[in-house]
């Protein structure tokens, strides 16, 4: 008899911390539901093959078929721009730069197998800011590569919320300049 409340005291965080989750809204990620005539694309990407890759992913966990090229019945997500850019913000003494803001910026659009618009030319830009550490080049170097695959991974789900959204207000995103 001890067993089975020893047992249900050890059962009773958990189940507090389940009616916690569930009582303050939180819900996982979903898949995003997008628009129908996306069912098969094929993505042109420009920019790293890490921005790509992470694309073609989201998009595959979303019911997408990724194709490797256009054609009939084929929607088309086009990325003519992916792009990082890098701006001081402070400089230290003998004029060493200690912090830097790094930009992405992403243009897309997405065409039916029409060649209708789906989601017309869009741009979205992200960035982050760090400390440089004059001393520490080889940190510097992994801090950037780390902050990029951040922004890659940030930037995939704003297109995908984006792509959701078009999918949810289709007569919407097709006005939209």
């Amino acid at each position: 008899m001890g067993f089975i409340n020893a047992r249900r005291i050890r059962l009773l965080p958990l189940l507090l911390a389940t009616l916690a989750l569930a009582a303050c809204g939180f819900h996982l990620r979903q898949n995003a539901n997008l628009p129908a005539a996306m069912q098969r694309v094929h993505v042109d990407a420009r920019g790293g093959s890490n921005f790509q890759r992470q694309l073609s992913r989201a998009l595959t966990s979303a019911g997408v078929t990724v194709e490797d090229a256009g054609g009939p019945g084929i929607a088309e997500l086009s990325v003519p721009t992916a792009a990082f850019s890098t701006d001081t913000l402070t400089s230290g003494g003998y004029a060493r730069i200690s912090e830097y803001s790094i930009h992405y910026t992403v243009r897309f659009g997405v065409t039916d197998a029409a060649g209708q618009t789906l989601v017309p030319p869009q741009t979205i830009n992200l960035s982050r800011e760090f400390s440089y550490d004059a001393s520490n080049t080889v940190g510097s170097a992994s801090q950037v590569e780390q902050i990029q695959k951040s922004l890659d991974d940030d930037m995939v789900q704003a297109i995908m919320f984006r792509l959701q959204a078009a999918g949810r207000h289709p007569a919407a995103a097709s006005s939209v300049r």
